[in-house]
């Protein structure tokens, strides 16, 4: 778990972490530098998900031996849209989850999490997006260190 009270903000117990997987950990169907280690260094503190609908086909392999759940949400008739499987999926992991995303798929999650984190990397980010998240940042380390050293959380949030 990662406690962190922010001043004027709130307080987080987060429990979980969800994170989508391309644009955001991945870029073209491949994991970026240095979130593999991140994420299991996370997974000590807290229960770590990727949420994704796996566009290339490739996170079940990519993410093969690291300490993460992964739920594809598949699309298609009789099924949620994807945008709203992650927004349940987020719900479902009782909302003392942070979540980081990207796309426009991602808006919903953002919005519902305790703490929205939007990632501004090079596939880009949806403008709805990041209307929904708490903190922008540049790359997807940066997103995750926050969560490792929460005091950056503490300022870039308090009010």
């Amino acid at each position: 778990m990662i406690d962190i009270a922010i001043p004027g903000f709130g307080a987080f117990k987060l429990r979980s972490m969800a994170l989508d997987f391309n644009g955001t950990l991945g870029l073209d169907g491949a994991l970026l530098p240095g979130v593999a280690e991140r994420l299991t260094a996370l997974a000590e503190r807290l229960h770590v998900v990727v949420l994704t609908a796996d566009t290339h086909g490739t996170v079940h392999n990519i993410l093969a031996g690291l300490p993460v759940d992964v739920q594809v949400v598949s699309t298609g008739p009789g099924k949620p849209r994807e945008d709203e499987a992650k927004r349940a999926a987020i719900i479902g992991l009782q909302r003392d989850v942070a979540f980081v995303g990207n796309g426009f798929n991602d808006r919903l999650a953002l919005e519902v999490a305790a703490l929205g984190v939007l990632v501004f990397g090079p596939e880009g980010a949806s403008m709805e997006a990041m209307q929904h998240a708490d903190v922008l940042v540049t790359d997807i380390r940066h997103a995750l260190d926050l969560l490792l050293v929460p005091t950056r959380l503490q300022a870039t949030l308090r009010r």
